[in-house]
């Protein structure tokens, strides 16, 4: 059955429409913050300093975000959330607008400042929006929510880097990040139409702060294919992604500058979305268990290409690849998050994932930066890949139940129980 039924539903379309405007913004922010940062320092290091500088506020708060998603208004947060984030988009604006001179004078530290606020911001949106998100369709429907929102993740992710890249090609930073703002606006406005849902009954009360912040922790480390399914995640990009050093590859490997960053940041999303597509009408989740240990090495062994690569249509080829094969893994563990968290759990278990996932999208960015640094940039990257495919193998040997997993069998034994 096609997952494009979902969007029927009226409250579930305006929040992925909110969510298209807003990960666009994200992702035209991201491209344009690395490639400002590059050109700053010419220091891969640095490239990967903005991953740790969003990742370390967002540890430090996730896990709190996640016990305030489970008690209060999960609308009210994802609001004030992207608020803080359109006053960052602001800041960048107004840094690269009339306060160009300081970073001339102190270099990069004032954007780093401004990455930090956001992933505090991050640290509550992200459990939030994936708890408001699972209430806002039935059961039934939680894997085509889970497409249908990958589909809408990568679409931005395609548009957004390219924008951004030919708006700072062609104009600057300074209409980059007003548009930015702009983006950001139209996604609070969704947001704000779709109506508040009610906070689930707690099952358990009287507990204390600590027992309750420690609780999603509990849950997933007991739950052998949620934690299999968040840890290979997890591993796999830490070791295996390489975006955080485009722009190095973009100048001196490819040659292409400023404008084949762009091509090069959208080329996984547009991967993502040519398998969204064949997953919309055939999601991937008989046997996926399977499905996920062979796209997660898949994407690996593209990793691994594309650090051998000196020719630019191959290197995007093998970029799309790996959107291709890591949005199939991300349907598969939405899916998962989905179907196997209780509703009363929603904000820390989402919590918990959005750790994982920042740990490997931002720590693997500081990663690839430092290991750039210290092997080289090709070496770094092909031990990246390598370190992936390991972690496939190992998961496979020591997590049979989500190597088993079958997640139709699943869905059909949840509705009956």
């Amino acid at each position: 059955m096609s997952a494009i039924k979902v969007l029927n539903i009226t409250n579930f379309r305006n929040f992925i429409l909110a969510r298209l405007f807003f990960t666009f913004a994200v992702n035209m922010q991201g491209t344009i913050v690395a490639w400002q940062v590059y050109e700053y320092t010419k220091d891969s290091l640095a490239l990967g300093g903005i991953g740790l500088a969003e990742v370390i506020p967002f540890v430090l708060v996730a896990i709190f975000g996640g016990h305030i998603a489970d008690i209060i208004s999960r609308k009210k947060i994802i609001l004030s959330s992207v608020s803080l984030y359109l006053l960052c988009a602001v800041a960048l604006w107004i840094l690269s607008t009339y306060l160009k001179d300081i970073l001339q004078n102190v270099g990069v530290l004032p954007i780093f400042v401004i990455i930090f606020v956001t992933g505090i911001a991050r640290g509550f949106l992200a459990p939030a929006q994936s708890a408001f998100m699972a209430q806002l369709v039935p059961k039934e429907d939680y894997g085509s929510s889970a497409t249908m929102n990958s589909v809408v993740w990568h679409a931005s992710a395609v548009g957004g880097p390219v924008l951004g890249a030919w708006l700072y090609a062609y104009g600057d930073a300074s209409l980059t990040y007003l548009i930015v703002g702009i983006l950001g606006l139209l996604g609070l406005l969704f947001f704000a139409i779709v109506p508040a849902q009610a906070i689930p009954i707690q099952q358990v009360t009287g507990e204390s702060l600590s027992t309750r912040l420690s609780a999603g922790l509990k849950f997933v480390f007991s739950n052998q294919i949620m934690l299999g399914a968040m840890a290979m995640d997890m591993f796999a990009v830490l070791f295996g992604g390489a975006v955080a050093l485009l722009p190095i590859f973009a100048e001196d490997i490819l040659h292409t500058g400023v404008k084949g960053l762009g091509l090069l940041r959208m080329a996984p999303a547009i991967g993502a979305l040519i398998a969204a597509a064949f997953m919309i009408f055939r999601p991937p989740l008989t046997n996926a268990g399977r499905n996920l240990l062979i796209c997660v090495g898949a994407f690996g062994l593209c990793t691994i290409g594309f650090a051998l690569s000196h020719n630019f249509v191959l290197s995007f080829i093998l970029l799309a690849l790996t959107g291709m094969f890591d949005n199939v893994s991300v349907v598969i563990r939405t899916t998962i998050l989905q179907l196997y968290t209780p509703d009363e759990m929603r904000g820390r278990v989402g919590a918990v994932n959005s750790i994982f996932i920042s740990s490997s999208n931002e720590l693997g960015a500081f990663e690839s930066g430092a290991m750039a640094k210290l092997m080289g940039l090709v070496p770094s990257v092909i031990f990246g890949g390598g370190m992936t495919v390991l972690v496939v193998l190992v998961a496979a040997k020591i997590a049979p139940l989500l190597r088993d997993l079958d997640l139709y069998k699943a869905m059909k034994a949840h509705e009956k129980g």
